[in-house]
């Protein structure tokens, strides 16, 4: 009896046991709602833009010379100097100058005795036209020679290289580190230009008169706008892409040949979801990145693409993500996919 006693004692106590640890384990497997703050999704009027990287040139650049080769009277510039159009910039040996000169003043006069003969008949017809001929090509020479011993700048610019010194001989070659045979190099630095490929899919959008925006990291806080000035008419079978010429004015000169930029093309405007940059989280040892959407009360994860950025703000690019969905703001470092919440204010 005492034995048969003990025995039930013990089993209830096993029994007891069971079931304490079986109410246990099922509280644990309650999960907890995690608090969250919501924002609904909504589309915003952006521009569209294109974003290429671009190198700027001068708008013109001249290695300047004579026509022929002669002594260097004087080079009136140096490096770095600024020059407008119509300074004198060199001046080479006048002496075949004077030459000529004094050769179309003899033939000048002949030139105006058989004018006057011609009215009155007394000359032939040869000997007026001869003396004609020989007073322009007399002219002409000496034009050319006063171009080529006193030169002129031909825009306004900068010098940008100088490759002889006063009284040196110009042999018509290279010298002194120039590419091309010249005395002084010149160039229009306003404006500014650039040479871009894009995409041939944007070849009907991009149109000469399309605005540009240049960026540049030594001025970071400084936007350059220009336009688009020439469309190239032919796309490159190999890369698929077309050129185009950007012009940018450059007044202040702030901008030099060489620089290296980001050139945004102003491509109309459209209707795109915006969201807080914050939102958006990045998968860890890669470049992916997703938002976690409110549906139902629980976690959505979402697989984005990252468009243009507006202060705290970022375009998100998803064909799952839309217009008045509850994007999750806050507390989404702490979700998985399917996580239930609970939407606090």
């Amino acid at each position: 009896m005492v034995k048969n006693l003990i025995l039930s004692i013990i089993a209830i106590a096993i029994l007891a046991g069971c079931s304490g640890k079986k109410d246990k384990t099922t509280d644990s497997d309650v999960v907890e709602a995690i608090p969250v703050k919501v924002q609904k999704l909504e589309k915003t009027d952006i521009a569209r833009t294109l974003d290429y990287a671009a190198n700027l040139e001068a708008d013109k650049q001249v290695f300047y010379a004579p026509a022929a080769t002669g002594r260097i009277e004087k080079i009136y510039v140096e490096v770095g100097d600024q020059i407008k159009k119509g300074q004198v910039l060199v001046e080479m040996d006048k002496t075949q100058l004077v030459q000529a000169e004094v050769q179309l003043k003899n033939l000048e006069t002949e030139y105006n005795r058989a004018i006057q003969l011609n009215e009155t008949g007394s000359i032939s017809k040869q000997a007026y036209d001869a003396a004609v001929t020989q007073y322009e090509v007399a002219k002409a020479n000496v034009e050319f020679l006063k171009e080529n011993t006193q030169m002129l700048a031909p825009f306004d610019g900068v010098v940008t290289g100088k490759y002889f010194e006063d009284k040196e001989l110009y042999t018509g070659a290279s010298f002194g580190g120039a590419t091309k045979p010249s005395i002084i190099a010149i160039e229009k630095i306003d404006p500014v230009k650039a040479y871009v490929s894009l995409s041939e899919q944007y070849y009907l959008t991009v149109k000469p008169g399309t605005k540009v925006e240049l960026k540049n990291n030594i001025y970071p806080d400084q936007v350059f706008e220009g336009k688009v000035s020439i469309v190239y008419p032919s796309i490159d079978p190999a890369s698929r892409t077309f050129t185009v010429e950007v012009k940018i004015p450059n007044k202040n000169e702030a901008l030099r040949p060489g620089m290296y930029g980001t050139i945004n093309f102003f491509i109309g405007n459209t209707e795109t979801v915006v969201a807080p940059a914050i939102a958006v989280l990045k998968l860890q040892g890669s470049n992916d990145r997703y938002v976690f959407l409110n549906k139902d009360g629980k976690a959505k994860r979402v697989g984005v693409k990252l468009g243009k950025r507006f202060d705290d703000k970022v375009e998100l690019i998803s064909d799952e993500v839309h217009e008045g969905d509850e994007l999750i703001v806050v507390g989404q470092g702490r979700l998985v996919d399917g996580s239930p919440l609970s939407i606090t204010k």
